[in-house]
């Protein structure tokens, strides 16, 4: 994967493939392109060069018969990106809805689902979450965790197949930070693909399956936890957890 900015290349020939069912933490310095790499995983931006496939499917793009892509219609990229789910550092709640309707507005609106099954599984999610007494609550109501855990609720109710996680935790108060990564780590127990950016390194040894560091637009090193974090194998991985741990 390629994409730049004007002329700065902020992803320079990125290339990962994430297993069904697996966790993949990515770290890295602030300015190393890994915000930028969930977007375009879900077509937010448009790469310039490579291409990506969710579930054997191409995102944001179509393969004409001289094997050239070209870009899908936006029918087809809103098909395909309802299989990813993505939670934002920022929460995007919306502040005239109950935490209920938050929920519930996409598979309403999106998949067209009966207002009894949507508001069911919307509050089953809720509860799952830890927020059955806070249905009916509005965003202005509710701490900053809260919202982000209604965020996670709302991502898992169109049912993707795989959610992403952009610094989830980082606009958090340090006393949430702990309800948020909780409710994270029971969906990767629960067998979620989850390709997750983040600066909690506590949690991206305990949760995930392989750690993925990246800085100047490229994957400088990956492995399992406590070989990146233990023996690291390159210098600029060293130097980076040197300053974070």
């Amino acid at each position: 994967m390629r994409k730049h900015f004007g002329p700065l290349e902020v992803l320079r020939g990125v290339s990962l493939q994430v297993g069904r069912g697996e966790v993949v933490v990515i770290i890295g310095p602030s300015g190393s392109g890994k915000t930028t790499f969930l977007r375009c995983l879900n077509h937010l931006e448009r790469i310039d060069g490579g291409r990506i496939l969710i579930n054997g499917h191409l995102i944001g793009y179509r393969q004409r018969a001289d094997d050239r892509l070209v870009e899908a219609s936006r029918r087809e990229t809103a098909q395909r990106r309802s299989e990813i789910g993505f939670v934002f550092q920022s929460f995007n709640l919306f502040p005239h809805m109950t935490a209920l309707m938050n929920v519930a507005c996409g598979p309403l609106r999106v998949k067209k689902v009966s207002r009894s099954i949507g508001l069911q599984e919307a509050a089953d999610l809720l509860v799952r979450v830890g927020l059955a007494d806070k249905l009916e609550a509005r965003p202005a109501h509710l701490s900053g965790g809260q919202q982000q855990r209604v965020a996670i609720a709302r991502a898992l109710a169109m049912k993707p197949t795989l959610m992403l996680f952009d610094e989830a935790t980082s606009a958090l108060d340090p006393e949430m930070v702990g309800e948020v990564l909780a409710v994270m780590r029971e969906l990767a127990e629960g067998g979620m693909t989850m390709v997750v950016v983040t600066h909690e390194m506590g949690f991206a040894a305990e949760v995930a399956d392989r750690v993925v560091m990246m800085d100047q637009g490229q994957i400088v090193e990956q492995g399992a936890p406590r070989q990146v974090f233990d023996a690291p194998a390159q210098p600029r991985t060293r130097d980076f957890l040197s300053k974070v741990l």
